[in-house]
């Protein structure tokens, strides 16, 4: 401002101060600085070298600032990239919908995407690396969560038992259908033991101990399997499946899929995130 004004008595005029004040200032900011940032012209001061320097880097300084300002500002445009980790399943049904209208609406926003699965992405999230995750469990093998991270519920799905499709549909409790297929090999996620621990947990109800023999991360591999005769598997009722394959329904009980969006504690208030997370919750929550 002294650069502007000329004088330190404008400058206090514009400031609603004393001109002692800003000279008090301007003296603490020379010693900080460790060089003079004023000299004398006649009976007005002027910038020295190093404090025409100062100013220039207060210019850009102050400029930064308020972009942090707007950028963080609740009522200001949503503007900024948002790193997010989920499962193939959640980013195709609710993330890339989202993301396409982003583009077109908050054209700020940009969002990079990255597949895991939610043991990986919650790593992910508690090393920074990403600012929200799209995981899942299931209500038969709940995940807990630490207390560094926000989970906000989205939409769930029920799933079923995934057999040949030559088998018979059984009208019967989940244990009872299970009964069926004691003898059979399985098939689970090779990358998250969250459906393992659901099959594992209706066997036990039937009375057997499930030979988990199979483990593949695609849901296809999972259904090729299966028409190949080499086991049984957990998949979601509400999706197509593969000629070949047989969906029995499970209840009492049934297992039923559950999604969240998952963000570090505190930082939901950021806009973009904020942003993200309301139209993430726009997706129904059964499907």
């Amino acid at each position: 401002m002294l650069s502007r004004l000329g004088s330190m008595r404008a400058v206090a005029d514009e400031m609603y101060t004393t001109t002692s004040t800003v000279s008090q200032q301007i003296a603490a900011l020379s010693r900080e600085a460790g060089t003079p940032l004023v000299e004398p012209e006649g009976r007005r001061v002027r910038l020295t070298p190093a404090g025409r320097r100062l100013a220039e880097h207060a210019v850009t300084i102050l400029a930064a600032l308020e972009a942090a300002r707007l950028d963080l500002d609740p009522a200001a445009e949503p503007a900024g990239t948002l790193r997010v980790a989920g499962f193939g399943t959640a980013i195709r049904r609710s993330l890339m919908p989202v993301a396409a209208a982003l583009a077109v609406d908050h054209p700020r926003v940009r969002v990079h995407i990255h597949e895991h699965e939610p043991t990986e992405a919650l790593a992910l999230i508690a090393s920074d690396d990403i600012d929200l995750a799209l995981t899942y469990d299931f209500n038969l093998a709940p995940a807990p969560l630490d207390r560094s991270v926000t989970a906000r519920p989205l939409w769930s799905a029920p799933w079923a038992l995934g057999v040949p499709a030559a088998d018979p549909l059984p009208d019967a409790p989940a244990p009872e259908v299970f009964t069926r297929y004691r003898d059979a090999e399985w098939i689970v996620n090779s990358r998250g033991a969250a459906d393992e621990e659901v099959v594992r947990t209706i066997a036990r109800m039937a009375g057997f101990e499930p030979l988990v023999t199979h483990r593949a991360d695609s849901l296809l591999l999972l259904q090729d399997l299966v028409v190949a005769g080499l086991g049984v598997g957990l998949l979601p009722a509400d999706q197509p499946t593969r000629t070949g394959v047989r969906l029995l329904p499970l209840r009492d009980p049934g297992p039923v899929l559950r999604t969240y969006a998952v963000v570090r504690a505190g930082r939901t208030g950021w806009p973009p995130l904020a942003l993200l997370l309301n139209l993430l919750q726009t997706v129904p929550a059964t499907s």
